[in-house]
């Protein structure tokens, strides 16, 4: 009778360990999960996101460097460097 009243026992200790070790789990996660929304927060509230401007309200022609003609000189020049490259 007493071996029943310690596998009993042992049983319900093991029973007991394992709901207090998820229940510690659950707990930490929880909190991770607050704590990582408080410090997104945070951040959004003191560093926020610069604004992008729209596609559309920047050209092309606007930014030095990027598309528009290309001059002879330039063309000659890039050509030069490229036949010097390849030799």
């Amino acid at each position: 009778m007493e071996a029943a009243l310690v596998e009993t026992s042992l049983v319900q200790q093991g029973g007991d360990l394992m709901l207090y070790g998820m229940g510690v789990v659950f707990v930490f996660l929880m909190l991770l999960v607050v704590m990582m929304m408080a410090m997104s927060a945070v951040i959004q509230r003191f560093f926020p996101e610069p604004e992008v401007a729209s596609a559309g309200s920047t050209s092309t022609a606007s930014r030095p460097g990027v598309g528009g003609p290309v001059s002879d000189t330039v063309r000659k020049v890039v050509q030069a460097a490229i036949d010097q490259h390849r030799r």
